[in-house]
């Protein structure tokens, strides 16, 4: 019985971590956190949109997590506001657009905590499948363009002079970043999806000694906050999302006390 009950959130977990990992590395060496934070918190403009014209959850929410992402993404070329001033701006815009849409429409009962917080308990089997299906479509793209993905972040315009094309490889990273978290807003919901980004690589990096080891690693810490949270929730009675963003943030107070590599 409890097998039956933890097996589908445990393994949609797991997916979602085991991508984080190598996007979660992008995201610190590029200082990305509050781009990651704004994609989120559109997430949940998506849900209302998909909710108001019918369309199934993930669609919806893919769909305004991608065309958002490719907004910032040429908006950040402009010079006339701070790139982290219009990520607040629009960060803060699209929840509340995406909590007042969902406040009038009183026809559909939406679980609003779920949406900011997770609920990955309600996840099914095949939702499970579905979001380890996405997650390899995604490891995969990651993998094939690891290298370029690498030089336009160690240094663009060397980059860009080696024939790497750097507009369209960060392009593809945002939109990657996008797709992954429109997939983990039910594991643990728009506003703790940034910290399981940023926490997990943050603790791997003393322990690294190469960005793919790293990324590896950050993967793997994931994974055990994933395990280390849900058993918070099933033995505490806690919510599932916080539970693993505090079991990630345990492995990151241990990697500070831990001897770092030599």
């Amino acid at each position: 019985m409890i097998i039956e009950l933890l097996l589908p959130p445990l393994l949609a977990g797991l997916a979602i971590a085991l991508v984080c990992g190598p996007m979660g590395a992008f995201v610190v060496w590029r200082r990305m956190a509050f781009f990651g934070d704004t994609l989120a918190h559109g997430s949940l403009l998506g849900a209302a949109f998909g909710l108001a014209v019918g369309m199934a959850l993930y669609p919806a929410v893919i769909l305004c997590c991608v065309m958002l992402a490719l907004i910032l993404t040429a908006l950040q070329r402009q010079q006339f506001i701070a790139n982290d001033t219009l990520l607040g701006i629009v960060a803060h815009t699209t929840l509340a657009l995406g909590i007042v849409a969902l406040s009038l429409l009183p026809q559909v009962k939406v679980d609003l905590f779920g949406f900011l917080f997770g609920d990955l308990l309600a996840v099914g089997l095949a939702e499970a499948g579905l979001l380890w299906l996405g997650a390899s479509l995604i490891l995969l793209v990651l993998v094939l363009n690891w290298r370029q993905l690498l030089s336009i972040t160690v240094n663009e315009e060397l980059a860009k002079v080696e024939g790497v094309p750097t507009h369209l490889t960060r392009t593809l990273l945002m939109v990657l970043l996008a797709l992954l978290i429109a997939g983990a807003l039910r594991t643990v919901g728009v506003l703790l999806i940034t910290s399981l980004l940023v926490i997990p690589p943050a603790a791997a990096r003393r322990f690294s000694p190469t960005p793919e080891h790293m990324a590896i690693l950050a993967s793997i810490i994931g994974m055990v906050a994933v395990v280390g949270g849900l058993a918070m929730s099933w033995f505490l009675d806690t919510p599932v999302g916080p539970s693993i963003v505090l079991a990630a943030a345990g492995t990151f107070l241990a990697s500070l006390i831990l001897p770092a590599r030599a």
